[in-house]
């Protein structure tokens, strides 16, 4: 087993009343699945994700349980331990890449910042890796866009800088928090594909975190659905989807907008 989360509590006490953000949070992936977290904005999902990469700095958080990856428990990493983990073995993709990518700093040199953090590599031997990963992420001239700022590159094309960013070191495991939400229906099909032929041919498991079951149904073969940092209902995404026992999954599936079928070929530039 790649990956298994036991009992993962996040709460915070920096308010008069102590607010439990993830509730004993339990999860069990192998290598080279893809499992989906599925639940409203506050379900918990994102900061469940936050808790795994050691992203939470707040000082009035505790965060208990155990997320063993590899035979490694990271709830217990200082955050020193942590960082050699981070980007090399696990990695994860933001929801908004204009927040998350540098405006002053060329697309290639932020590809690039994992290979510089972990390895001695020459700028040769970096750029021909930042190259290969915005391959394998579905930039068409990545030689181009290597040079380029992000203001300069579309929604979709910023989006696949970042999973380039966080494929540079072929992590084992890739955590996607809310990756297409903010790209039109056309893009965010492209990026779902692009994610499943990374799983294809990288063999990279992948946790993907969204409020909209139908695009975890897309992707995912198991599903997770979190509402109040619970856990409301978990299986098969096929089971979840067509089958849903609990009222709050109908509630999510009857919610999805409807989808208008798309015509000819637009592409992200």
């Amino acid at each position: 087993m790649m990956l298994d989360i036991r009992d993962l509590s996040v709460v915070f006490s920096d308010r008069a009343e102590p607010f439990t953000a993830v509730d004993k949070f339990s999860l069990q992936m192998g290598a080279g699945e893809i499992v989906g977290i599925v639940g409203e904005s506050g379900s918990g999902k994102s900061m469940t994700a936050h808790a795994l990469m050691g992203l939470i700095r707040r000082s009035a958080v505790t965060v208990s349980g155990s997320a063993v990856f590899e035979g490694t428990d990271l709830l217990t990493l200082s955050r020193r331990e942590l960082r050699q983990y981070q980007g090399r073995d696990l990695s994860i993709i933001f929801q908004e890449p204009m927040t998350s990518l540098n405006p002053t700093m060329r697309i290639g040199k932020q590809v690039e910042e994992s290979l510089r953090i972990h390895g001695n590599l020459s700028a040769a031997d970096r750029k021909a890796k930042a190259l290969d990963a915005m391959a394998l992420a579905g930039l068409s001239d990545p030689e181009a866009v290597y040079s380029q700022y992000p203001h300069q590159l579309s929604g979709g094309m910023r989006q696949r800088v970042m999973i380039a960013a966080a494929l540079v070191l072929r992590p084992r495991l890739l955590i996607a928090d809310e990756p297409t939400t903010a790209l039109d229906v056309t893009i965010q099909a492209q990026i779902l594909e692009t994610l499943k032929d990374i799983n294809r041919r990288e063999g990279a498991a992948i946790l993907f975190i969204s409020h909209d079951l139908g695009v975890v149904k897309a992707l995912c073969s198991r599903v997770v659905v979190m509402k109040q940092g619970k856990t409301v209902e978990s299986g098969p995404v096929d089971e979840v989807f067509y089958h849903p026992r609990e009222d709050y999954t109908k509630l999510l599936i009857a919610s999805r907008p409807k989808r208008k079928k798309l015509r000819g070929g637009e592409r992200d530039g």
